[in-house]
């Protein structure tokens, strides 16, 4: 099993290294949405927030904005070229920068008030082993957004997809793999020009 996730963690490397010189350009649009996301974490001045699979950083100015400078915001990636992007828009002043695997974070438990995740969930290799990580290092009753800046209907529409049941960021599928790795689904958003789930971190 290891081998096998070692083999999917190289992929997303791969996958994104490819593509992260262009990828802002690709998506010259969504700075609003992120912000409009970030704003719903319900983030206070002073929280320890990570956004994980941070890419080119689109969130982190939000992200430091809600914790304020008192704050800490990181930014965590597997993509060295992504956060090189990060560094390339001036986006690494809001954050300290992470090359790190999300399911292997050198982050000590119950550090951070909040997890963002921006189209994190779908390249997660062996999404549980990630997603138990985020709840060792996010205090109880801390928070998880992950977030898409459409909805799956278009997100599939976008790839000449079907959109199917068993899709990983549908509801029933997601509520059942949270409840399984420490999280509770709070709210659900599936909207064409928006994807949000909210969690709480269970008490251990």
């Amino acid at each position: 099993m290891a081998h096998d996730l070692a083999e999917d963690r190289e992929a997303v490397r791969a996958f994104f290294e490819e593509r992260a010189a262009r990828w802002d350009a690709r998506f010259p649009d969504d700075g609003p949405a992120y912000t409009a996301a970030v704003a719903e974490i319900g983030l206070r001045p002073g929280d320890a927030v990570l956004d994980a699979g941070c890419g080119t950083g689109r969130a982190l100015p939000a992200l430091r904005g809600a914790v304020g400078p008192e704050g800490s915001v990181l930014g965590a990636d597997l993509t060295p070229e992504m956060l090189e992007e990060v560094v390339r828009a001036g986006r690494d002043s809001a954050a300290l920068l992470l090359l790190a695997d999300v399911a292997r974070l050198p982050l000590r438990g119950d550090c951070l008030d909040a997890v963002f995740g921006a189209g994190l969930i779908s390249h997660l290799p062996g999404p549980q082993r990630g997603l138990r990580e985020l709840a060792r290092v996010v205090r109880p009753h801390g928070r998880l957004a992950l977030f898409h800046p459409v909805g799956r209907a278009a997100l599939a529409a976008r790839r000449g997809r079907q959109l199917m049941p068993d899709d990983i960021r549908a509801e029933p599928r997601l509520r059942t793999l949270l409840d399984a790795t420490g999280w509770r689904l709070m709210s659900f958003a599936d909207e064409d020009d928006r994807y949000l789930a909210l969690a709480e971190r269970q008490p251990r």
